[in-house]
């Protein structure tokens, strides 16, 4: 188990100790969990944050801002297909008039052809409007994906690692899915429907405004019900986003932490809180099934009312000679007309009030703000030119409160230093890099590279670690990731710096070649020299290597390390070693031992010193050379 590793394990098996507490308490307590509250339901993590309305409906209107012409373009076309489709019934009722005052036969030539204009006119002008509005709702989607992604990736790793993965993957999947989803199919049948129930009620009124006010009848019974909806259905689905997420995040850390949870027998523990949160999440969309079929009885009250005084009106107003029988009938296919865009209006509030939790989650992290490099890099102060020195001044860190990882380290690496890390497992090796990279800020104490603190931008300091990930492209563009103006002479010069160019040139298309997912698969070996070519190309005057070349076999060991070593030369580096021989040939080691720096100096000094590092030293020489495979 590597020291990371081990760190993660303490970390989560004191998470696990703390859950189980809570779980405990719990089952003393209420037993409806759709109403617990969200911070618990999350054990402590402090969650991304959720926009309010007001910040959701600003983001929207920025977002459309910029295509304010598709929009307008898309709104008259619906207008003017759903002002045509309007002339259906008045239409209807002419034909009905025909029939039943006995006319010739010709008399229904004109009527049937306008019907077929109608219907012809209609269906164009819904299908290009449609178009646009759909158009409209994929860009402005995009551009939100685009702006989630980006701030997802500016914020510190603290901030996400506080939040769990299981609340940002909820967010990417789930959230990003129900908007989506609401943008392709709900957004236009919304505007649609919103559309032709104005127009049909103002073609009401044409007819004879009696008929409106008898269409009115629905309308309490509809406003009161939407109302209800509304009101009920906004929480239930913002408890039933985090509770997906709790249900996500108590997955993620089950199935990642597995072999502690095996270790600790923390087994019955996990699978309860699996259960309950799974529980959970179910009864909350069981709760919002109950609301929607309640919802649905409501409209069917408001229709069959609204109908029944329309068709009385109708039957008065034609008695008294008010209205024709053709009139009458228009009426009452206006009203019936109205069934589906009223329903399809008030049923897509069950998509939009989803949709709407969904969207307020993604801007929330929009919203999040990020460090000042990720804002403004340029304007940061910037190390001394060359390689700088790393200092390390009362450092302390934490991953649970009150059980510290480091204690007080103090560490200068000189200008191009190699400094080899070593130490027993837990001894904090893996924080201590983090920290000099910059990926965790310390809980006290100060990193200066070069005088400047470090930051994830990687501007000063580069990172590679014993997990690389191949990114699904080609060779080149993996490479150029570091470098995204590299031309192909410089990705050969920094392959063939780690001895990579032999096999990079080999593979079927050469640097052309497709790898990652899906892809050519590299072995973890040249996975760690693209990772290595990659840091050339960045150039970054100081590094980090945490366990770096710790996946590679014995056959590629020494290969790995001698690519390591042509990649440092001329930096600051700061080692974390995994075999002792990297130490050997280090400038300086520095032996860490419960989080305090034990022991510093090179590797002869140490040995002569038969301490912490000569202990060390003796027992991994000694395993090496009773091995079959040691080189």
């Amino acid at each position: 188990m590597t020291t990371e590793q081990t760190e993660a394990a303490r970390a989560e098996a004191a998470q696990a100790a703390a859950a189980a507490r809570a779980a405990a308490a719990q089952a003393v307590g209420p037993a409806d969990a759709g109403q617990a509250d969200a911070g618990q339901a999350e054990a402590g993590r402090a969650l991304l944050p959720t926009a309010s309305p007001a910040r959701t409906r600003a983001a929207v209107r920025e977002l459309l801002r910029p295509h304010r012409g598709l929009a307008w373009a898309g709104f008259g076309l619906m207008v003017l297909a759903t002002s045509v489709g309007l002339l259906t019934q008045p239409l209807l009722g002419h034909l009905v008039d025909v029939v039943t005052e006995r006319r010739a036969p010709d008399a229904l030539t004109l009527p049937v052809l306008a019907l077929a204009g109608v219907a012809v006119v209609q269906g164009v002008t819904t299908a290009l409007g449609m178009s646009l509005v759909s158009r409209l709702g994929e860009t402005v989607l995009a551009r939100l994906r685009e702006l989630f992604v980006e701030r997802a990736l500016a914020l510190p790793l603290e901030r996400l690692e506080k939040a769990g993965s299981g609340d940002l993957n909820a967010r990417v999947t789930r959230d990003v899915a129900r908007v989506a989803e609401a943008v392709r199919g709900a957004l236009p049948e919304l505007a649609r429907s919103a559309l032709s129930i104005v127009l049909t009620l103002g073609a009401l009124a044409l007819l004879d405004w009696r008929f409106l006010l008898a269409a009115l009848v629905a309308l309490p019974v509809q406003a009161h019900t939407a109302r209800w909806y509304v009101r009920n259905a906004v929480p239930l689905y913002a408890k039933e986003r985090i509770a997906t997420g709790a249900q996500q995040q108590q997955l993620l850390d089950t199935i990642g932490g597995a072999r502690t949870v095996r270790a600790y027998r923390l087994q019955a523990g996990h699978t309860r809180r699996v259960t309950d949160r799974s529980r959970a999440s179910v009864e909350l969309t069981m709760r919002g099934v109950q609301l929607v079929l309640r919802f649905y009885s409501r409209l069917h009250i408001a229709e069959y009312a609204g109908l029944s005084a329309v068709l009385v009106t109708g039957f008065l107003l034609v008695r008294s000679g008010s209205a024709s029988v053709g009139t009458a009938t228009a009426a009452a296919l206006y009203f019936h007309s109205l069934f589906g865009p009223v329903n399809t209006a008030l049923v897509l509030l069950d998509d939009a009030q989803s949709a709407t939790a969904g969207l307020a989650r993604l801007v929330g992290v929009v919203d999040e703000p990020v460090p000042a490099f990720a804002e403004r890099a340029d304007d940061r102060p910037t190390a001394a030119a060359g390689a700088p020195s790393v200092t390390l001044t009362a450092v302390s860190h934490a991953y649970v409160p009150g059980r510290p990882v480091l204690h007080g380290v103090d560490l200068e690496i000189r200008p191009k230093e190699r400094v080899a890390l070593v130490g027993t497992t837990g001894a904090g090796k893996t924080t201590l890099a983090k920290l000099v990279a910059g990926l965790h800020r310390p809980e006290s104490g100060r990193i200066e590279i070069g005088g400047v603190e470090p930051d994830e931008s990687g501007r000063l300091v580069g990172l590679v670690t014993q997990e690389v990930h191949v990114f699904a492209g080609s060779l080149a563009d993996d490479l150029r990731l570091a470098r995204p103006g590299a031309h192909d002479e410089e990705l050969r010069e920094a392959l063939a710096t780690v001895g990579a160019l032999g096999w990079a040139e080999a593979l079927p298309e050469g640097l052309e070649t497709v790898v990652g997912d899906g892809g050519h698969r590299l072995t973890a070996d040249r996975a760690q020299q693209l990772a290595l070519a990659r840091l050339l190309l960045a150039d970054p005057p100081v590094v980090v290597l945490d366990e770096a070349t710790a996946e590679a076999g014995s056959s590629g060991a020494r290969q790995l390390d001698e690519a390591a070593e042509r990649a440092l030369r001329g930096r600051t580096a700061l080692v974390v070693a995994h075999r002792l021989s990297q130490a050997a040939t280090a400038d300086r080691v520095v032996v860490l031992g419960d989080g305090r720096v034990v022991e510093s100096g090179t590797h002869d000094e140490l040995l002569t010193a038969d301490g912490a590092y000569a202990a060390l030293w003796h027992a991994w020489s000694g395993s090496r050379s009773t091995a079959p495979d040691a080189p």
